[in-house]
């Protein structure tokens, strides 16, 4: 049992790419077409060296998803999931990867989903932290006792929740959260709240997006991040994915419920090994490996 998992925001680096660009024919010409498609030169920004320009939303999302499904089309011979997943941005390499999306709609999506979200971002300050050492239960409890907005994001493993709301939220948040026992409380350097009530507008624009593009019968199965489940149903992947940005990336939850399923192994395709190492702190005999040519 294989599964294929598609990394999120903050696996991008600068040069990021550019093996695949230079040593496949359809990766080159995919890369290509993504600059058209987005309508600027993205390859000249993910493959140079300015670290900022690569950490904007706009540019962040698009790269990381053109990197994770430039490389699963590249090996189109070895690609062959039981399942698939993403974490957050990542799901929707994933939809593309396993042909429920072609690859011009996937990009399309995804750039319009980084554009709402940065547009949300700039309606009110707000951020994300991470927690460290505490029971989900716990960083719940709190989020629920602060009166600004604040709430779990992502659940990224056991110990590892990160939170998302209004700066004011989180700096509240943050101090009960270390009174309770929380190892650390690490804000992170992101644009905004994602996976929160303050992405709605980001929500509503991309609702229209989603019901309007041509969703196709995938290869296999698709753990959500909304629901920490599999389905091949593309009613339910529609509204799971709107759901997606105001909801929690029950990330923890998938990888058990994955677990379960008896895999022999678990493939990373894109930037980075940050899900290689989350799954090792839910099962350490998994074997974990990265996507290369």
């Amino acid at each position: 049992m294989n599964i294929y998992v598609f990394p999120g925001q903050g696996a991008q680096f600068p040069g990021m790419g550019l093996d695949l660009y230079k040593n496949s024919k359809i990766s080159k010409s995919l890369f290509e077409k993504g600059n058209e498609i987005l309508g600027f030169s993205i390859t000249d920004i993910m493959f140079g060296n300015d670290a900022e320009a690569l950490k904007q939303t706009k540019v962040t999302q698009p790269a990381i998803f053109m990197h994770s499904v430039i490389l699963a089309k590249a090996l189109q011979k070895k690609f062959k999931p039981d399942f698939v997943a993403g974490h957050s941005l990542g799901e929707f390499s994933a939809l593309v990867a396993a042909d429920y999306l072609s690859y011009e709609d996937g990009l399309s999506l995804v750039y319009k989903r980084a554009i709402a979200m940065q547009k949300a971002c700039e309606q009110e300050p707000s951020t994300m932290a991470a927690i460290l050492g505490l029971d989900d239960k716990i960083v719940e409890d709190i989020c629920d006792e602060v009166s600004e907005i604040v709430v779990p994001a992502n659940y990224n493993c056991p110990g590892q929740l990160v939170i998302s709301g209004s700066k004011k939220g989180i700096d509240l948040a943050c101090e009960k959260l270390l009174k309770a026992g929380a190892k650390r409380a690490l804000k992170l350097t992101v644009g905004g709240a994602f996976h929160s009530p303050l992405m709605e507008p980001a929500k509503q624009q991309l609702e229209e997006a989603i019901l309007t593009t041509k969703f196709n019968q995938g290869i296999c199965p698709i753990f959500q991040n909304t629901t920490a489940l599999p389905t091949k149903n593309i009613n339910e992947i529609k509204v799971n994915l709107i759901q997606q940005l105001t909801a929690s990336v029950k990330w923890t939850q998938t990888m058990q419920n994955m677990i379960k399923k008896n895999i022999d192994s678990v493939t990373e395709v894109g930037p980075g090994k940050v899900l290689q190492g989350l799954f090792k702190k839910v099962d350490r005999q998994i074997n974990t490996f990265s996507a290369h040519l």
